[in-house]
């Protein structure tokens, strides 16, 4: 599976070491080939972060009777486990399903009521399953409330918290860091690199309640955005051809009229009140 995400062979120009360099990925990682997921796996993984998209609350039970009403037969370990693989989470409490972090790390949410006025003030960041024509990544990806602008995202192909860190770290060399970064309270933001980095920096750090996706309303959103416009649209070969069409589609994103900021363009909102 992980065979397709980068061309053995020098493309366009960019050797292997260099497009693991691009798309954020150990070199090591790379040359490691780990047993990959069969075919019909991955297509019921597609078809269930579709799903979610359409009906939030969707748990294990719902997605093996959505896959049995399109011909597949799973038991639910089977179900619950190609979720948790593709990190797919319904937006209220269910065991399981999302891989929780240390309870000591979990911290308050803090936007609930909050009014967001300035760019900057506020940040979300979550990761999310990205499926290929054979295999899949993870995108994570930071957005400006305020705006509506990506500030920073990145690829991986795991869920470790190290590759969400290092786009954090990434957004805020670029553009200055937040006041609050909001995060859900999976594993990737509920451990001890993650929230000391934050707290080293004077950063505030806000956690969704447990299952609460909508708190995180505005990179969900965005989830849903990308995936229907470009992702399902342009299921990438490899690795390279993913983060050159995702790198294209933002640089579009960024400069067309967004509703949800009255038809303003997110990069000029946030230019502007930089």
């Amino acid at each position: 599976m992980k065979r397709s995400l980068i061309s053995t062979k020098e493309k366009e120009g960019l050797s292997i070491r260099e497009q693991c360099e691009l798309i954020r990925i150990n070199r090591s990682t790379f040359y490691y080939v780990p047993k990959g997921e069969k075919p019909e796996n991955l297509e019921m993984m597609k078809l269930m972060d579709k799903h979610i998209l359409e009906e939030p609350t969707a748990g294990v039970l719902t997605m093996q009777s959505m896959l049995y009403d399109k011909g597949y037969k799973a038991g639910y370990e089977r179900v619950r486990r190609l979720m948790r693989k593709a990190n797919i989470r319904p937006i209220y409490p269910r065991r399981h399903l999302t891989c929780l972090g240390e309870k000591k790390y979990i911290h308050p949410y803090l936007l609930r009521n909050l009014k967001i006025v300035r760019a900057n003030q506020v940040w979300e960041v979550d990761i999310t399953y990205i499926p290929m024509q054979q295999g899949f990544m993870y995108l994570t990806a930071v957005i400006d409330v305020f705006s509506r602008v990506i500030v920073g995202w990145g690829l991986s192909n795991t869920l470790d918290s190290n590759s969400s860190l290092e786009v954090v770290k990434h957004a805020i060399a670029k553009h200055g860091k937040p006041e609050i970064l909001n995060s859900d309270q999976g594993s990737q933001f509920t451990c001890l690199d993650y929230v000391s980095y934050l707290k080293r920096n004077g950063i505030q750090i806000s956690m969704d309640g447990k299952g609460r996706a909508l708190d995180n309303i505005y990179i969900e959103r965005f989830w849903r955005t990308i995936k229907y416009q470009h992702i399902y649209l342009n299921p990438a070969e490899d690795g390279i051809s993913l983060y050159k069409g995702i790198k294209s589609w933002i640089d579009k994103y960024h400069h067309r009229d967004h509703q949800g900021i009255g038809r303003v363009k997110p990069m000029e909102k946030y230019q502007n009140a930089a």
